[in-house]
Order: structure tokens, then sequence, then C-alpha cells
């Protein structure tokens, strides 16, 4: 058996990154099948209320990314990351889907030995991770990748991810905010 790729180890430390700040948060994460995967679906994330909406059970499907290229703030407000697929940007961007769906991007240190360190008293994952909807976005003119915008303010970490589910809860869907760079 050959050892994992570094794309692989960066795809993995993105899903053990999904389920570090769903388990703080108190969120279910269940990780897709292949089936899932084929559909562009990497996890789903399940918080029980409750919450100040009329729905008490929120859903949220996920495609999670995991990148050591250094991201670009823009306009001192949104990181840059050049999503590869269009079919994965087209699912994305879908307004005809049930359930909500969002990128999550995990921004590693461009070394690979800051990734992850650990010793006595911690396990330190370097960097994080933004998440965005692109429910909405305009189509691609692009034939292989187009670049995304993530809100710097949308930071995946628990805090952010309680109040998208409190979002959900009221029925607010977020759709994607088009930027001008």
């Amino acid at each position: 058996m050959k050892p994992l790729s570094n794309n692989d180890i960066e795809a993995e430390l993105s899903y053990a990154y999904i389920h570090a700040v769903a388990s703080k948060a108190g969120v279910g994460c269940k990780i897709g099948s292949r089936h899932d995967d084929n559909a562009g679906i990497d996890a789903e994330l399940t918080g029980w209320g409750p919450f100040s909406g009329y729905r008490e059970e929120i859903d949220v499907k996920v495609q999670l990314k995991a990148t050591k290229s250094e991201p670009i703030l823009h306009g001192g407000k949104y990181w840059s990351y050049s999503l590869k697929g269009i079919s994965r940007y087209d699912d994305l961007r879908s307004q005809t889907v049930s359930t909500p769906r969002i990128l999550v991007v995990l921004f590693l240190p461009a070394e690979m030995d800051d990734w992850l360190t650990l010793d006595d008293t911690s396990l330190v994952l370097r960097k994080c991770a933004y998440w965005v909807s692109l429910r909405g976005a305009r189509p691609s003119a692009n034939a292989t990748s187009q670049t995304v915008y993530l809100p710097q303010s949308q930071r995946f970490d628990p805090k952010g991810l309680l109040e998208l589910m409190e979002e959900l809860s009221h029925n607010r869907i977020p759709s994607y905010q088009e930027v001008s760079v």
C-alpha cells in the first residue's frame, strides 16, 4: 500500500478540522458516502436546537477543501480560493436543493511540518477554515475552475457554525455575495 499523498493528507486534515469544530459546537458530523462525494458532498452537519427560529433540527451539506496556497485578502474582507471543477461549483450554487450547502476551505501553512504539531499538553492544527454559501452565484465562464471569495467574517469555528444554524432555523438561507476585485 502506498503512503498518502500530500493532497490526501490535506483532505484528511480538513475532515479532522470539521469534526473538531462540529464536536465543540455540539453538532453532529457525518462523513459522506462515495455516492455523496459524487454529488459534491463530503460531510453533513446536523444541529439540534433550541434555536430561536421555528426549526429545531438543522442540516447543512458541506464540500470540504484544503490548501497550502497562501490566500489573498481582497478589499480587507474576502479570501480568494480557486475552486477546481465547475460541476462542483454548479452543485454548490444550485438554488433547487432542499438542504443548504456550503463550501468550507481549510487554509494550511505552506510548510507541511507546520500543519500539525503535538506535545503532552496540546494538539495544534495550524491556521483555520472559512465557509461560504455559493447559492445563487453566477454561472462560471471558465471550463475548469472558478475563483470564489470567502468572507473573512465567516470563519468556520464553533461560534460561526452555531450562528449559521441559528439563521437556518429561521429559514434564512445564505446566498453568495458577488465580489468585485
